[in-house]
């Protein structure tokens, strides 16, 4: 994720962390697969978030609808000066800045199998432990 990118989500994140959810940026949740961040709600739920610098980063991503299969709920976020009428009506629309974000559009829910949403719920456990530990004890890199 480019620079711009990672102000966008670290907006969001704040915004979300306000609601009670958990993210974790650049999360892994399949082969060939990596979201700008995933959230796991308070209720188990898990969002995707997309964060788009612009025009050409969204017309290049021609991943992101093999990221709907592994989400509850799919959003785009972008700042204020993205041509918002590129996206797509049926995805949830976050508009962020470096240090907060809004919700504009709600996604639609799409409830995810229960044996992937305990996949993915302990693949987010896992990373965000593994991220702590590393925090802690950076030495401990190659043991992951």
């Amino acid at each position: 994720m480019v620079q711009h990118g990672r102000l966008l989500a670290r907006g969001v994140a704040r915004h979300l962390l306000g609601h009670g959810i958990v993210t974790l940026e650049e999360f892994v949740p399949a082969r060939g697969l990596r979201v700008d961040l995933i959230g796991l709600t308070p209720t188990g739920e898990i969002w995707v978030v997309e964060c788009k610098s612009c025009r050409a980063d969204f017309m290049g991503d021609g991943k992101w609808q093999g990221y709907l299969e592994w989400c509850d709920r799919f959003f785009w976020a972008v700042d204020a000066d993205f041509p918002v009428d590129l996206l797509p009506d049926d995805s949830g629309l976050i508009l962020s800045d470096p240090y907060d974000a809004e919700i504009i559009r709600m996604a639609p829910d799409t409830p995810l199998a229960p044996a992937r949403r305990r996949k993915l719920t302990q693949m987010f456990a896992r990373h965000a432990a593994q991220r702590l530990h590393l925090l802690r004890d950076p030495d401990a890199r190659g043991a992951f």
